[in-house]
Formats: structure tokens, C-alpha cells, sequence
């Protein structure tokens, strides 16, 4: 008999690489090329490769713990659980709702981060919910909403990046967090098309570029708006667009046209025959996109920074139209479906507004609530951690670990020692869950079955593949037995697909609608682009044999039937066949059933705004929150590492992983180590205004001299987050993570104290 082979995906960053998973004699799993899937055509990274390594019980929580006498301890569930309601119990009798904290993670399923958002605001009553893609893609989706009216990383599948004249990539450095979507932009070269990487580091990526552009930390903003001047200045504009498609350009444009080139070199360092070269690769095929990451995004100006590469694709009308756009490539694994269905502060299922009274009646109906219950916005992610031990005395964290990720990470840990109670539910005893009073281990990817959204918006199931080992229980479970311990009976299912369905009906007819979409199609269809409204006979909102995964058999993969829609021409409507429709209607819009074959393109036709028209956003460049000085006279960036993945709880339990990449270091420019008489592999100390970290001396000419970098994936002596800066965007609540002033001393005999101001 030959073993099942579970087509999955992997469980690490937005892209969700496809990838087969098959049981082994020993009781591991083998993992195998998925080349059906059309995102990574069966290529895989290290991580992906090697992430079956934690489903060893070796490396991984199997019971739960209790603190006891100061020491974590194993206990029942039933004693662990209890012990939760308890405190979460306590806070509220004492405290108030909102003295209860509940703060998730950009990696759970679309189930688990519904479920979550639920529990806060059902059970608990608390308003203060967030979680860890605060810090990843909250200014991108600001920026997008102001826009274009929509926040989906990419408007666009990744499959049109090679079709397109010119990409510019601000800020990421895809070949080390997402190597295998390096294949399109190496196809987009082939195919004639150019690349330009905006970054401070010539990483791996920007050797692949056609024009590495390298600014000084913080001053993204600045230097779209210098190209933006001079595609004005140049004649470069798309009148007809502008007239049509567009409002506000007037004072956008005059924003810009304050940015004169030379004075955005004297900001950037970026010279003016760059920047003119940069326009005209750029401009001169008929589409171009630019794509973000957290470069322009972690900055306490973060959401204006966006905002002006977006106005830069409208002003040449490279945005609404095919093979064109902004788009913003998501981090984390469920990044996108995370941010969309209510574990954010100010937001309810379907990406609606809490704030809004006609989305909280719908969420309350289907909730079976009075929507006046429902608490209202609370703090954003750093807001909710700071104020841990005063305003928040409890707090439930589910797949989070904010000891290593959060900004001034030092002040976060004695936050969270302050707290009254501490509750984790993670897969491993990461450094947070090693604080808590109470740690529940809880299954991961591989031994369970749920939905993630990738960068695409392309919806995706993940399969069971393994049985979790026996004392592991799954996230859902502990909301269901929580929920009953404190008072709510019904409500909190542990069946994945039940969730998802409930999550269809609360989705319904909100921005992110994923009404349409069931688990049986995921299982027949390489995923389904949102939105994708119900409708049709087999289509059903009540969750009946044409939705569910009854008959399909789990573990085999199926192929789509005929005629099934996967990837239809540009375009489909939004709101259903009689509404208003954001891409443009080349193709039918749903199958001979009234089915939605989802939205892969959307803005074809019109935004999603009122009148249908983008909107410019005029914005000017400001100073990062921290300068240099003569204190601090070197500007820290940070970033990850390929072998490693955000705080490296689950990658540095990996051998192979951690040969790769067995520590953090401090990258810098060969000029600044003359200056600190520092050699390769010395330690130096990094310090800033928050704290200290202390990592070897990595030398390099790809980096700026006034600039040092350091991954932030360690806890301990060299956590990098130590040193950031915790300023915050007014408008996404973005922590400044990619630049601070420091100073750099070293801690070998002999060598200078400090780093001086590089020339």
C-alpha cells in the first residue's frame, strides 16, 4: 500500500509555497515537489525543505505547563485550562474588560485569527485585541486604503510581474526572505523588462537589479518624491488617466514639485543621474509596478512613504491597468488573511470597520449579539504591549513572540513580567511563552487543517497531514474550552471548516468578502483570489453539500473539474453580477452555476472608492523620528537573514538552519571599521537610547558607511530589538524598526571607543 501524499503548503512566509507531504516508516515526513502549484512550481527554500524537522517532539511543546513555585511545570489540561478562565476571570471581576489583553499572530489560519477576534469580543468584552502584523504590513494597507479605496498585498497575481517593462522594488530583499519568487523577477529581466532595488544594503537582490538605488535609512519618502518631480518636471505624466481615473493630483503634484533633485540627493545620497535614469526605466515601457516591503513600510513615516509610490504609479498611470500597479509583498504566512478578519484593534471580520454602525449589526447578527456590545477600536499592537502591567493586567498571546520581535524589546519583557497573568498558546517554548503562568502547546501546519491568504489574496487550504502527538491540542480548541469555562456555550466550534464557514457569512459583502469561496473549491482549485462573493446554486451560504469537503477525499489531490473557473481573463466583479465591478469584465463573471471565479486582478475598471477614481495622497518628506548625533552618530537598519525567519523561535531549533545561520552579527562598511578598529568576527557593541547589543563584526562594502545592519531573529546579548525605535506612524501605528541613531563601540583591546560620524 503506498503511503497518503497530502498536497499542502508550506507553513512559513506569505508566498505559501506549494509542497506534497508524505508519513516515512520512522514516523517523520518527507517532503516532495508540488509543481502543480502555480505560485513556486514545486521550488522550495531551506526553510520550507526543512520545516517537517519541528514536527519532532524533540524540538516542540507535548504537554501543557503551569508555573509553580517560579518554575514552568507539566500539567493536565483541564488544571491548565482552568487555570486561564481563572485569571482571565479575575482581571475582568477586578480590572474591567479591558484590563484583559489578547494579542495573536500574523501566522495563524483565517480560522484561528476569526476565532480569536471573536473570543476578545464575545467573551472576554475587551476592546484591547491586536497582533504581531502591526508590525509588518500596517502602513502598506493605510497607505493602499486611502488610495485605492482596498488593502490586498498585491492587486495583481505574481504570475504578471515577468509580463511587465520595469519593476521597482523598494525595500526588500526577496531573495533571502522569499527566494523562490526571485524566479520572476529573473524571468522579468530575461523577457527584456528591468529591474531597480532601492535599498541601503546591496543584498542578493539588488545584484540581480539593472539600477541599485542605495538611500540613507529613512529617506524612502524623499526620494519618491524626487523621481515623482522630475516625471513632472520630464513630461512624463498620463494626462488622460489623471483626468479620468484620478483626484487630488493637483496638490500632490505640488507636494512633489517642492522635491527638487538636488535636494533630494542632499537628503538620500542618491545622485541626481540616478535619479533621472530611475525615472526613465520607469517610464519608458507601457507598464511598470513597484513593489514594498518593510524597508519603506517599518518607518514612523511608513504610511506617507507608501502613499508616494503609490502617486508616483498613478501620475504615469501604471496602476488600474494590466501588467501595472502598486503592490505590497506580505511577510508573514498568513500576513494578509491575518490582517482581514478581526484580531486587529479597529477591525471586524471581512475587513469592515469597527467603527462603523452597519458593520457591527451585520458581524453581531451573525454572532447572535447585540451590536452594541460590541467594545469598540483599542490599542494598536505597541500601544497594547506598553501598557501591559498598568492599564492591561492579563493577557492571552497566541503565536506571537514578542520578547524577540517587538520594538525596544528590553522594556517589552519587563512589561510582560509585570503582568498579573500571562497565558501562551504557541508550538514551541519560545522566549515569550517562557515568561508566562500558563503555556499550552498547540498544533502547527502540518497536523491541521485550515485556510491561510497568501500576498496574492489568493485563499489556500492546508491539510492535515500528521497526527499531532497526543498532549497537543489545537488553537481552536482552546478558545472553545475557554469560551465554556467563562460563561459562552455556543459559538466557538473546533472544527476548522465550521469556522470558515461562519467566517463566509461574516465576510459577506465586505471589503474582503469570501463568501463564495468553500472548502471544496480550495481543495479542486490552485486557491480562489478575493473577493469572491456568493452566488449560484452550488454556491451556498449554508454551508450544504455544494460548499463543504464532504466526498473529497483528504490527503489526494484534485484536480479542478471542467470548466471550472481557476484563472479567468482580467478581471471580475466584486459585488456580484449587478454591482460595481473593480477589475474589468473580459471574461464571463461567473460560471454557468453563478459561480464567482474570484478577483486575481483587481482596479481594471474602477477603485473602491465612491466615485470609483484612485485618490492622491499629497505628502512631504519629513526627518526619521531619530536622527544621528553626536551621540549617536550611526544610523542602525534592520532585517532578516535566509536561513532564519522573524524571531527565530521555530528556525533555530532547526540544525541545518542554524549551521547556516548560527547567530546575529553587525554588517558594516569597511571605512567604519577602520575608524573602530574593528576586524571580521570582533565583538562590538551596538547602543542606542533604549539599549545594547553586543554581536561580531561582519565587513562589507554592500552597506553605506554611516549605516550598520543587524538581524533581528536572537534573543539574548545580540537581540537587535534592543536598539529600535518604537516611534510610531500617526496613521498605521507602525513602529520605526528600519532606522535609529547608535553608536558602535568595539570590544576589542586596543580599538577606539566609539565609532565617530562617518565622513
Amino acid at each position: 500500500m503506498h503511503p497518503t501524499v497530502t498536497p499542502t503548503h508550506c507553513p512559513y512566509c506569505a508566498l505559501q509555497c506549494g509542497m506534497n507531504l508524505t508519513p516515512t516508516p520512522g514516523g517523520g515526513v518527507e517532503v516532495s515537489e508540488r509543481a502543480d502549484f502555480p505560485v513556486n512550481r514545486g521550488a522550495l527554500c531551506g526553510k520550507g525543505r526543512t520545516a517537517p524537522a519541528l514536527l519532532s517532539s524533540r524540538l516542540r511543546l507535548t504537554s501543557p505547563l503551569v508555573r509553580r513555585a517560579g518554575n514552568l511545570e507539566p500539567a493536565s489540561w483541564d488544571e491548565a485550562l482552568d487555570r486561564i478562565a481563572d485569571g482571565l476571570s479575575r482581571t475582568r471581576t477586578e480590572h474591567g474588560p479591558d484590563a484583559c489583553g489578547v494579542f495573536g499572530g500574523g501566522g495563524l489560519t483565517n480560522e484561528k485569527a476569526y476565532a480569536l477576534g471573536k473570543f476578545a469580543r464575545v467573551v472576554l468584552r475587551t476592546s484591547q485585541i491586536d497582533y504581531n502584523g502591526r508590525f509588518c504590513m500596517s502602513s502598506a494597507a493605510a497607505a493602499g486604503i486611502k488610495a485605492f479605496g482596498l488593502d490586498r498585498g498585491l492587486p495583481f497575481p505574481l504570475e504578471d510581474i515577468p509580463r511587465t517593462g520595469c519593476v521597482i522594488l523598494v525595500g526588500s530583499n526577496l531573495a533571502e526572505t522569499m527566494p523562490p519568487a526571485l524566479r520572476y523577477l529573473t524571468e522579468l529581466r530575461e523577457n527584456g523588462g528591468t529591474l531597480i532595488v532601492i535599498d541601503p544594503r546591496r543584498t542578493r537582490t539588488a545584484e540581480q537589479a539593472d539600477l541599485h538605488l542605495a538611500p540613507r535609512p529613512g529617506t524612502d519618502l524623499a526620494l519618491a518624491l524626487g523621481m515623482l518631480h522630475l516625471i513632472v518636471a520630464e513630461g512624463r505624466t498620463d494626462e488622460a488617466f489623471l483626468q479620468e481615473r484620478t483626484s487630488g493630483w493637483e496638490e500632490a503634484r505640488a507636494a512633489a514639485m517642492a522635491h527638487w533633485p538636488e535636494y533630494v540627493e542632499r537628503i538620500t545620497g542618491v545622485s541626481v543621474p540616478e535619479l533621472r535614469e530611475a525615472v526613465r526605466l520607469f517610464c519608458e515601457p507601457e507598464a511598470a509596478m513597484v513593489l514594498t516591503a518593510r524597508g519603506p513600510e517599518q518607518q514612523s513615516k511608513g504610511t506617507d512613504t507608501v502613499g508616494a509610490w503609490i502617486n508616483l504609479c498613478l501620475a504615469t498611470g501604471r496602476s488600474g491597468r494590466p501588467l501595472s500597479g502598486y503592490g505590497c509583498l506580505t511577510g508573514q504566512g498568513n500576513g494578509q488573511g491575518g490582517r482581514e478578519h478581526g484580531q486587529k484593534a479597529d477591525q471586524l471580520p471581512g475587513y469592515r470597520k469597527l467603527t462603523d454602525p452597519a458593520a457591527r449589526r451585520h458581524v453581531a447578527e451573525v454572532w447572535g449579539i447585540d451590536p452594541d456590545s460590541l467594545p469598540g477600536p483599542g490599542r494598536s499592537a505597541y500601544e497594547l504591549l506598553d501598557a501591559m502591567g498598568t492599564d492591561i493586567r492579563s493577557l492571552l498571546l497566541m503565536g506571537s513572540n514578542p520578547v524577540v520581535s517587538a520594538p525596544r524589546a528590553a522594556h517589552i519583557e519587563q512589561r510582560l513580567r509585570s503582568l498579573e497573568f500571562l497565558a501562551v498558546a504557541d508550538v514551541v517554548l519560545s522566549e515569550t511563552a517562557a515568561l508566562a503562568d500558563v503555556v499550552l502547546p498547540v498544533t502547527q501546519w502540518a497536523e491541521e487543517t485550515g485556510t491561510t491568504t497568501s500576498l496574492e489574496g489568493r485563499v489556500l487550504l492546508r491539510r492535515q497531514a500528521v497526527t499531532p502527538p497526543d498532549g497537543v491540542r489545537s488553537d481552536l480548541y482552546v478558545l472553545h474550552e475557554l469560551a465554556l469555562r467563562l460563561g459562552v456555550e455556543k459559538g466557538f466550534p473546533t472544527d476548522p471548516e465550521e469556522v470558515f464557514e461562519e467566517l463566509r457569512r461574516a465576510s459577506a459583502g465586505g471589503a474582503a468578502d469570501y463568501s463564495g469561496i468553500t472548502y471544496r473549491r480550495l481543495a479542486e482549485e490552485s486557491g480562489v483570489f478575493w473577493p469572491c462573493p456568493a452566488g449560484g446554486p452550488g454556491d451556498t451560504l449554508a454551508g450544504g453539500p455544494g460548499g463543504t469537503l464532504a466526498g473529497v477525499a483528504a490527503g489526494v489531490a484534485v484536480r479542478p473539474t471542467a470548466g471550472a473557473a481557476v484563472s479567468e481573463p482580467i478581471g471580475t466583479p466584486v459585488c456580484g453580477p449587478a454591482g460595481p465591478s473593480l477589475g474589468e469584465p473580459v471574461g464571463p463573471a461567473r460560471d454557468s452555476a453563478g459561480v464567482h471565479p474570484g478577483t486575481p486582478r483587481l482596479f481594471l475598471d474602477r477603485f473602491a472608492t465612491e466615485d470609483g477614481r484612485a485618490r492622491f495622497v499629497p505628502v512631504s518628506h519629513r526627518p526619521s523620528a531619530e536622527e544621528p548625533d553626536e551621540e549617536y552618530p550611526v544610523l542602525l537598519t534592520t532585517g532578516r537573514v535566509v536561513a532564519q525567519y522573524q524571531s527565530g523561535a521555530q528556525t533555530r531549533r532547526v540544525d541545518e538552519l542554524n549551521a547556516a545561520a548560527p547567530g546575529p552579527f553587525v554588517e558594516m562598511h569597511p571605512r567604519l571599521a577602520a575608524r573602530l578598529g574593528a576586524a571580521e568576527g570582533d565583538p562590538v557593541a551596538v547602543v542606542s537610547r533604549r539599549g545594547r547589543a553586543v554581536a561580531p563584526a561582519r565587513i562589507t562594502r554592500a552597506i553605506r558607511p554611516d549605516t550598520v545592519f543587524m538581524p533581528f531573529h536572537w534573543p539574548g546579548e545580540g537581540r537587535a530589538n534592543n536598539l529600535t525605535n518604537p516611534a510610531l506612524d500617526p496613521t498605521s501605528r507602525m513602529p520605526e524598526f528600519k532606522t535609529c541613531a547608535v553608536r558602535v563601540e568595539t570590544l576589542a583591546p586596543g580599538g577606539p571607543a566609539a565609532a565617530e560620524s562617518p565622513a
